[in-house]
């Protein structure tokens, strides 16, 4: 699969998911209806999907990892919109409540497997251009979704917008499936590592001073390039099981608990136990479920927590805003949409700018900037309902939560070798599912005491990721971002070692 097509199918895959998300908050009412549903059975059509893909995201990009990034890819999609079209068809809401956990899961195998495919194709240095590329398409798809759900359910019904799901599944998943890798180099056809010679796959590069066919000791940051990824399968080491349940446990407790209403005070302490029993299992086994490589890492830990921080504040901040925007100031929910545009036109910007500030002042300052700028924002929004005020605050915003994605997650799936992109883009999903479940619990409680003091709470919240910003690495590591023009590479799944 060359990287064209690597990339179109990590956007594809990204966009389904995000623009999911947003059509049915706008497609729920007229679900309600239909279906003569209670508030708290709709309420379940969101929770039984957040909960289903936050406990599996992790083990899903292991699985990867060891059955290939494409394979789990092509089988996330189909089944994501198999799940969809039988969503459409649904004679009942308990039916949408247990599609929905079908959905979860399935989004769960393909999530992470959009960052794992992008890791083995391209070379660390070069990771964020793609990845600006992913970002921007996530903006425009939350940009688009209300949009497209309003006209979908005003023209066809509720049920419409699942079926929009269907044709990039089938488009993207069978091609992932049923495309064989295009292995190339002089071991073509001994299999993977079986003593035949180095496995080379189209355009293998040897570095200088590298003697390839001599075993000379490489590091990762060179070895784990596209060219040594290798087919699907190679990657044998046993599965942690138990680290996989105690880790879903944990996940699907602490996100029920966070999206309950109120909070569930129960869920959050099975999470806390689960957590802590996953933490000494994970210290114990010989094959950890999360590598040691990459929760042991300094960048990467500081990485999650900052999208975390940020993804709280941002979302919660979405939350009262529309309070803001509706209840205060009176507003329907087409003007109110128009008023947060500039948010998703900043964040598309902000992204395509992000790996050009990598470039030249590191992760370090751009992740540091852009907090800060996200932070602002939401101080603005608390102070103001002004028509320019109000676009500046949600620009801010936009650009800051964009430039943020792109750091962050350059720095957790470059850090991760190959053999571990699938874990890293797991828990770098996971922290984007917690976060906003973190900070849609908190502005909930906040909103008692009034817009502005529950704005000024989430600003705080995003500033608390600016000390972790210094853990990010400088300019110094950041290389080159240039896209590299598009050749074969075999990027279904990790290099044996």
């Amino acid at each position: 699969m060359n990287r064209a097509w690597t990339l179109a199918s990590s956007v594809a895959g990204a966009v389904v998911v995000a623009l999911d998300g947003t059509v049915l908050t706008v497609a729920q009412p007229s679900l309600q209806r239909e279906l003569h549903a209670s508030f708290a059975e709709v309420q379940w059509t969101s929770t039984a999907y957040l909960v289903a893909v936050a406990s599996l995201l992790v083990f899903a990009g292991r699985l990867g990892d060891r059955y290939g990034q494409r394979r789990v890819f092509g089988l996330g999609m189909l089944g994501f919109g198999a799940a969809s079209a039988g969503l459409a068809l649904a004679p009942g809401v308990g039916w949408v409540i247990g599609l929905r956990a079908v959905q979860g899961v399935f989004g769960a195998l393909l999530q992470p497997a959009t960052l794992g495919m992008l890791r083995a194709a391209y070379p660390p240095d070069r990771l964020a251009s793609p990845l600006a590329v992913r970002t921007g398409a996530i903006g425009l798809a939350a940009a688009a979704g209300p949009l497209l759900g309003g006209a979908l359910v005003a023209g066809l019904g509720w049920r419409a917008v699942f079926l929009v799901n269907v044709p990039p599944a089938l488009a993207f998943g069978l091609p992932a499936l049923l495309r064989p890798d295009r292995r190339h180099g002089p071991d073509r056809g001994h299999g993977p590592d079986r003593g035949h010679g180095p496995d080379r796959s189209p355009g293998t590069a040897q570095s200088p001073g590298t003697d390839r066919g001599h075993g000379t000791a490489r590091s990762p940051e060179t070895d784990r390039s596209p060219e040594t990824a290798r087919s699907p399968g190679t990657d044998r080491s046993p599965l942690d099981l138990p680290g996989a349940v105690l880790l879903a446990v944990a996940s699907a407790c602490l996100v029920y608990a966070l999206t309950a209403r109120p909070v569930s005070g129960t869920g959050l302490t099975v999470a806390v136990l689960t957590a802590a029993l996953l933490v000494r299992h994970e210290r114990r086994t010989a094959h950890p479920l999360l590598p040691p490589g990459v929760v042991a890492s300094p960048e990467v830990a500081a990485a999650l927590g900052i999208l975390v921080a940020v993804s709280a504040s941002l979302f919660g901040t979405l939350f009262v805003a529309t309070y803001l925007l509706q209840g205060h100031l009176g507003l329907d929910p087409f003007d109110s949409a128009l008023r947060s545009l500039p948010l998703a036109v900043l964040m598309v910007l902000s992204a395509a700018l992000c790996p050009t500030l990598l470039r030249r002042c590191g992760a370090r300052r751009t992740t540091a900037g852009a907090t800060a700028a996200l932070a602002l924002g939401v101080l603005l929004l608390s102070r103001t309902t002004s028509l320019p005020g109000l676009a500046c605050g949600f620009a801010l915003l936009g650009a800051g939560f964009g430039t943020v994605m792109v750091a962050a997650t350059q720095v957790i799936v470059r850090r991760a070798e190959v053999t571990a992109a699938g874990v890293a883009g797991g828990l770098q999903q996971t922290a984007l599912n917690i976060g906003p479940a973190v900070g849609v619990a908190g502005a909930t409680m906040l909103l008692g005491a009034g817009t502005g003091p529950a704005l000024l709470a989430l600003a705080a919240v995003a500033a608390l990721a600016l000390p972790a910003a210094r853990a990010l690495p400088g300019p110094a590591a950041v290389a080159s971002s240039a896209y590299i023009p598009d050749e074969p590479v075999a990027a279904g799944g990790p290099e044996r070692r």
